[in-house]
């Protein structure tokens, strides 16, 4: 399933760099591992960043985590590089 989520600048850049490889969200989409998500860079007033290296980039879910340690009804998802049918990344 692909996921198109918005994602403030500030951890875009994290994200776009490989410092960041999970995302914390509220689960109101039923996140799984092998879903595929696209992001959308956002600014803090809510305006898309088009020209951000991350925006429109699509991430696989490799793990879902929720309950230990996390607010009722959010997950902690680890983010991979999406594989092509030959096994290439994205």
């Amino acid at each position: 399933m692909l996921h198109k989520i918005k994602i403030l600048e500030q951890y875009a850049d994290a994200v776009a760099e490989g410092r960041k490889n999970f995302e914390v969200r509220y689960n109101d989409r039923g996140y799984n591992a092998g879903d595929i998500v696209e992001f959308h860079v956002i600014d803090d007033l809510g305006i898309e960043a088009f020209n951000h290296p991350l925006n429109e980039k699509r991430k696989e879910i490799t793990y879902v985590h929720s309950g230990l340690g996390l607010k009722y009804e959010y997950v902690v998802f680890g983010l991979g590089e999406v594989k092509d049918d030959k096994g290439r990344s994205d």
